[in-house]
């Protein structure tokens, strides 16, 4: 796995996504608005789905219309590139 990207690298790569922020020590976050709880449960199950398929899987909190997702390798204590890359293939597949 890749190593700890510092915060400039960090912020120029989040710079190249839709919508997402964050930090080094706190991972890279994106809250992405959805119809209905059905929905937001529907999105997440598809999520799910990538993130198994790549073995790296994002923490989540779910709301009636919204689904936060943030990526840290908390393994390596901060984010890596595999983060950076989720996030894009989550903006990508799923929108």
């Amino acid at each position: 796995m890749a190593d700890l990207l510092d915060d400039a690298t960090l912020q120029a790569r989040v710079a190249e996504l839709d919508g997402w922020s964050g930090t080094p020590d706190e991972g890279i976050s994106k809250t992405f608005q959805r119809k209905d709880f059905n929905d937001s449960v529907s999105f997440l199950n598809r999520v799910a789905e990538l993130a198994d398929e790549a073995d790296h899987h994002p923490d989540v909190a779910i709301s009636w219309n919204k689904v936060t997702l943030t990526y840290i390798t908390h393994f390596k204590g901060g984010v890596t590139e595999a983060d950076v890359e989720q996030a894009r293939a989550i903006d990508e597949r799923l929108g």
